[in-house]
């Protein structure tokens, strides 16, 4: 629904929220994203936009997302390493040493075991 002041000068506005900014651009979003690996987070900042709209445009554009076991601090460990730890030191205790949470560490251990 138009505003009044808005019709009296011959302009027709869109109902809804007023849009704030701008969309990212696609090849924008590809570089932050894909080559450069930041996070949505990371490019939201950089942007000056909510990482809801982040989102969006992504899927949007059709640019696939990363899932979080990807970008795990865990994922620069091999498998028999980390299987190694936990049977020396339990989860709980090799989680501590490895600086994550001890389900971030049993999901992952899940998530690589299921992939293989």
């Amino acid at each position: 629904m138009a505003r009044i002041r808005d019709k009296e000068i011959g302009m027709d506005a869109k109902p809804g929220r007023p849009k704030i900014g701008k969309n990212p651009r696609k090849v924008e979003l590809q570089r932050l994203y894909t080559r450069e690996g930041k996070s949505v987070r990371e490019i939201a900042v950089h942007l000056g936009l909510h990482p809801d709209t982040i989102h969006y445009w992504l899927k949007k554009y059709g640019i696939k997302t990363r899932s979080m076991a990807k970008r795990s601090k865990l994922r620069k460990y091999k498998r028999s390493t980390l299987e190694k730890g936990v049977k020396e030191y339990g989860i709980r205790g090799y989680a501590k040493q490895l600086g994550v949470h001890e389900n971030t560490l049993r999901n992952y251990l899940k998530s690589i075991k299921d992939n293989k």
